[in-house]
């Protein structure tokens, strides 16, 4: 309650202003910890970051936040979701977090721990991946410190500014279509064969996105949006942000008056594979490309005044379809515990079928500020999301962060489901085709707002 009152204080002081406070902190684990998929064995020069805004202005605040983290689902990301809307003073529909997806580097899913724990098997035991959630929930309550700590440090904002530029040679599509039109190979994140390498980039979105909030001619918080897996090299050990967290970096020395925030778009079924054999100096490479993006966005910025009345947060609750597979994989587990010792993955793909049956939604959200719209979605979403967006609104600036709650894993799109491929298979995703009709109509409901 006292911090519900210190945000609204903040507003009552100043009701016809646009306000903004930053937080910024350090979320890697020491070494020793387990990783989402291997044992850490040692740190980088970059860490880890859980890096956000809290936006005052528009009834209660806002609160969007990216974590360099694999992945933030079920019972995790409700953890999340709560803690930050209680220290903001808020609502948890009125906040939004979104990982980056690296992979040396932790994930949280609190409901899969749960599985694991009522089956008798160590959430730690990395079979091919764990779930101790011991460190996240340390992360998170060392966020909600720097989120309070932030609120009366607000900043007015008298303007925002919108700028878009391409990314040249990083992403790429990750599948490859035979004559049929099925998916003939996946187009890894690496991809050592120089043939598959040099088949066509494939369907991607080339733009980067740039929101920036200025007090004055003061920039106070920059935040970029562009779709791809975030991988160069990895399975290592050795934690690290890869090459967003290194471009995010970059622009952060280049511009270091406002905290530089970055998102994934809806990167599912896009990688660098086409531009990557694996090799180290890829990481460089692909960071110095995604951050000349973000600095030709920045340099096409254009300043807006904002109000109060330009801003608002809008939600729609989706109720999306369980993949059918999961059903079976329920009535083994009736029987025994072997799909979670053979594959602890399993726990995610369990605990997400129960949310399903419990009747629970995922909220779609959207942030409007004048003409741009900016779009938070759950789950590995196809780029056809994205693309579908941009298409449906083109009289606006139109932007997506995905990899919301990854719950459902990756989401593609109906007619995905019928060409095959890795990302649509039953490893890969929880949800049934139906998901598209879903989706998108949530998703255009939101845009005409």
């Amino acid at each position: 309650m006292l911090l519900f009152l210190l945000s609204q204080n903040v507003l009552a002081q100043q009701p016809d202003t646009v306000r903004l406070s930053t937080f910024d902190i350090d979320v890697t684990p020491p070494v020793g910890s387990h990783l989402s998929y291997d044992p850490e064995i040692n740190k980088w020069d970059l860490g880890l970051r859980a890096k956000g805004i809290v936006l005052f202005g528009s009834g209660l605040p806002v609160v969007l936040c990216a974590v360099d983290w694999l992945g933030i689902s079920n019972e995790g990301m409700d953890e999340f979701r709560n803690a930050l809307a209680a220290t903001a003073g808020t609502t948890p529909q009125r906040v939004s977090v979104n990982v980056l997806h690296q992979h040396d580097a932790p994930r949280y899913d609190a409901g899969a721990e749960q599985v694991l724990l009522e089956a008798g098997i160590d959430p730690a035991f990395i079979n091919p991946t764990q779930f101790n959630g011991d460190f996240p929930r340390q992360a998170l309550r060392e966020l909600t410190v720097a989120v309070k700590n932030s609120l009366g440090k607000s900043r007015p904002v008298t303007h925002i500014g919108l700028g878009k530029s391409k990314v040249h040679k990083v992403a790429s599509n990750r599948n490859i279509y035979g004559p049929d039109g099925k998916v003939r190979v996946t187009r890894m994140s690496t991809t050592k064969d120089p043939a598959i390498r040099a088949e066509p980039e494939g369907l991607i979105d080339p733009e980067l996105s740039l929101v920036s909030f200025w007090n004055g001619d003061k920039p106070v918080a920059v935040l970029t949006y562009y779709a791809t897996h975030p991988q160069s090299y990895y399975r290592t050990g050795v934690v690290n942000p890869d090459f967003p967290g290194v471009a995010r970096f970059y622009r952060q020395l280049a511009e270091p008056e406002a905290l530089h925030i970055h998102f994934n778009g809806a990167g599912g079924n896009i990688a660098a594979g086409k531009y990557n054999d694996g090799s180290p100096a890829n990481r460089l490479i692909f960071a110095e490309r995604l951050a000349e993006g973000m600095k030709l966005a920045w340099e096409a910025t254009k300043r807006e005044a904002i109000k109060p009345g330009d801003i608002d947060w809008t939600v729609v609750p989706v109720a999306l379809p369980p993949a059918a597979h999961l059903y079976k994989m329920k009535e083994d587990l009736a029987a025994g515990n072997a799909i979670l010792r053979e594959n602890n993955g399993n726990a995610g793909k369990m605990a997400w079928l129960r949310r399903c049956e419990s009747g629970k939604k995922l909220d779609l959200a959207c942030l409007k500020l004048k003409n741009a719209r900016i779009l938070y979605m759950p789950g590995e979403l196809f780029v056809e999301y994205q693309l579908a967006a941009k298409a449906k609104r083109p009289d606006l600036f139109v932007a997506m962060a995905a990899y919301g709650d990854l719950g459902p894993g990756y989401i593609g799109t109906a007619d995905a489901y019928k060409k095959g491929g890795y990302e649509v298979s039953d490893r890969a995703s929880s949800v049934a085709p139906e998901v598209e009709g879903v989706l998108m109509k949530a998703m255009f409901q939101l845009l005409q707002k």
